[in-house]
């Protein structure tokens, strides 16, 4: 009888596939696919670790039929390239990256905060031009600054900002469950995740770190900027498509809104025709986020535990509630811990 079989599509070193090998031990057979052929070998997975990007969707409701994968590890934080109706309704086990990578989240949404406070695109464009000249900057001191979605993103976001910002609130879909960082002092408040209006019309700065869900889909338009507050800052670092990006631009342009950081757009990439390219009150990063020198070693690192907990059958670290599209907060990943 043949040995159950991980297929790995990532992009893995020799070494690391060997990693997993040793961790597998005779257990299984190990297969590390490229993007090219994993529609292929997807059907050989008992495991699947990686994440699809290719241009084709992979034909899930297939895989869910042939009936031999188990359990799929992504290799991202984000769950939507899995999570089709199909593997939701089925009995597979999902596990994702929440909070693997919430340092540099945190970083990029340092840079694109403090970059649009302190006018950075405008004397970039000076730059250009050889222009020494001075420019009016704001101040992140004495704003408020709200944070929609707070899970481990959220959470590192929140603690990287407290020590220049006093007044820090969250919305989050379990408040109860994250009480803790308001006794740490991190954050004053955690509102129920449907006071998100409440945030955004109270805040100067608001702080996007939702998942993508069919909840969440367009759940920040032309009904909740309106509510902001005049020359407020905008940053999404979460899902592009829960922002309506035509109501976004709107309000840029019509000075309502002084700044949006976008790590995230809809849809990715940005057209090459939309304004946002040509605003100086927008900073644009290409989805990297979570981008790491230890992503990936970091990665194999946390598949090779959840394989040793699946074995034990113990509880796998990030396993998703698939309904929601995200580990409930007892199964994330907390941060200062191995992880």
């Amino acid at each position: 009888m043949s040995k159950p079989t991980i297929v790995t599509c990532f992009p893995l070193s020799d070494a690391q596939v060997d990693q997993i090998r040793s961790v597998a031990g005779d257990r299984y057979d190990v297969v590390a696919s490229s993007q090219e052929d994993i529609h292929e070998l997807i059907f050989q997975a008992d495991i699947f670790c990686g994440h699809v990007k290719t241009a084709e969707p992979l034909d899930w409701q297939a895989v869910v039929d042939s009936g031999r994968l188990k359990w799929i590890q992504s290799s991202a934080a984000g769950l939507d390239h899995c999570l089709a109706p199909a593997v939701i309704d089925s009995s597979i086990v999902v596990s994702g990256c929440s909070a693997l990578f919430a340092n540099q989240v945190a970083e990029t949404s340092m840079a694109l905060l403090m970059g649009l406070i302190r006018r950075l695109p405008v004397f970039f464009q000076a730059q250009q031009h050889r222009e020494y000249v001075r420019r009016p900057t704001d101040d992140l001191l004495g704003k408020k600054v709200g944070i929609i979605g707070f899970g481990g993103n959220g959470y590192r976001i929140a603690s990287t900002l407290r020590p220049m910002v006093d007044d820090i609130i969250a919305t989050d879909l379990f408040p109860e469950a994250e009480q803790h960082a308001v006794k740490e002092g991190i954050v004053k408040e955690i509102l129920p995740a449907d006071e998100l209006e409440t945030l955004m019309e109270t805040c100067d700065v608001t702080i996007v770190t939702l998942p993508l869900s069919e909840a969440n889909e367009k759940r920040i338009g032309d009904v909740q900027f309106r509510l902001c507050k005049p020359g407020a800052y905008f940053i999404n670092v979460g899902r592009g498509s829960v922002v309506d990006q035509d109501a976004l631009i709107d309000y840029l342009n019509n000075g309502s809104l002084a700044g949006a950081g976008l790590d995230v757009a809809d849809p990715e990439p940005i057209e090459p025709e939309s304004p946002l390219w040509e605003m100086s009150n927008v900073i644009i990063t290409p989805h990297i986020g979570a981008q790491s020198a230890w992503r990936v070693p970091k990665t194999v690192d946390f598949f090779c535990e959840n394989l040793n907990r699946y074995d034990a059958g113990q509880d796998l670290m990030n396993a998703v509630d698939k309904k929601l599209g995200f580990p409930r907060p007892h199964r994330r990943v907390q941060l200062g811990g191995k992880w």
